[in-house]
């Protein structure tokens, strides 16, 4: 049996430390020493929260991780070194999506693949860089028009408060003050008033009763009468009337004509004359039976005649 001294052991076990050492390293960093890699480049301008190590996704698998990330010469820029898996196979075309991984899970890099056999990529490499906007950009872009709508209300409701303080000076204080006593106490009037009127119809509600039923048995007489009206045959009455208007109309057609009698009484001026001289004749008579009341009537107290003069 081969026996080791302390020296060659303790070589050893510091070359078993290195390699530990370097394939941690390794392993840290996202490399593999066992299988093929390919190194790929990409740039952003800015890469606040990427930092050495982070995860290169593909479809949501890890398949690398970044090296490295330094100011690109001659420009503000970042160049971002990228170790990728050397088994994965898609086009140099391919994007590289800066994404934030959570809300303090920092930022990785996912590859958006385009497969073209022309045009594969291999080692050295730069892929087109696009930056996607994380939850709190994406709050911050919602936040930003909305805090401008708010700077806008408050300042018009400084305004108003203004306007209001304005116009709601000490008279006008004291003149809404007492329009609020007197709305208060006009309420008040109006609650007095219902509680009137309630115990005014509970206390002659017999009264109101009455009166209903006298206004229905009213309104049945009135029923009733229309129903007399309705049978009386008016059409018979009017053409009665009809009858006596013609008769009328046709007596005064003959009066007016001078038929009869009377017509020629009211046409005939020769009976008027008769009857005027008549009338004189006779007021001639009656002048002098009061002038000359022995002519016509004698009488005695011993039956003795005057003689008539000659």
């Amino acid at each position: 049996m081969i026996k080791y001294s302390k020296e060659i052991k303790s070589f050893f076990l510091v070359l078993m430390g290195l390699l530990l050492f370097v394939f941690g390293y390794s392993f840290l960093k996202g490399q593999s020493l066992l299988k093929s890699q390919k190194i790929l480049y990409t740039i952003y301008p800015e890469i606040e929260g990427l930092i050495p190590g982070a995860k290169i996704t593909l479809n949501g698998l890890s398949i690398g991780s970044v090296i490295k990330a330094d100011f690109l010469p001659g420009t503000t820029d970042i160049l971002i070194s990228m170790n990728i898996r050397g088994d994965i196979n898609f086009s140099k075309y391919s994007e590289a999506v800066l994404y934030e991984t959570g809300l303090i899970g920092g930022k990785a890099i996912s590859i958006v693949p385009k497969f073209d056999s022309d045009k594969p990529v291999i080692s050295g490499d730069t892929l087109v860089s696009l930056i996607k906007p994380g939850f709190t950009e994406l709050v911050n872009r919602q936040i930003a028009p909305l805090q401008e709508k708010i700077e806008s209300t408050l300042t018009s409701v400084d305004s108003l408060f203004i306007g209001v303080s304005n116009v709601l000076n000490v008279d006008t204080q004291n003149n809404l003050k007492n329009t609020l006593k007197n709305l208060s106490i006009s309420l008040e009037n109006i609650n007095n008033a219902s509680v009137v009127l309630s115990n005014l119809l509970v206390s002659n509600q017999d009264n109101f009763s009455t009166t209903m039923d006298n206004l229905s048995n009213t309104s049945k007489n009135l029923s009733i009468i229309t129903d007399s009206l309705t049978a009386i045959n008016f059409s018979h009455t009017v053409k009665q009337y009809e009858i006596v208007a013609n008769n009328i109309n046709q007596l005064l057609l003959s009066l007016k004509a001078g038929e009869g009698s009377a017509g020629k009484f009211l046409k005939n001026d020769n009976v008027y004359d008769r009857l005027d001289d008549a009338a004189s004749a006779l007021e001639d008579l009656l002048n002098d039976l009061k002038q000359n009341p022995k002519r016509y009537v004698q009488f005695s107290i011993f039956g003795k005649k005057e003689k008539s003069e000659k």
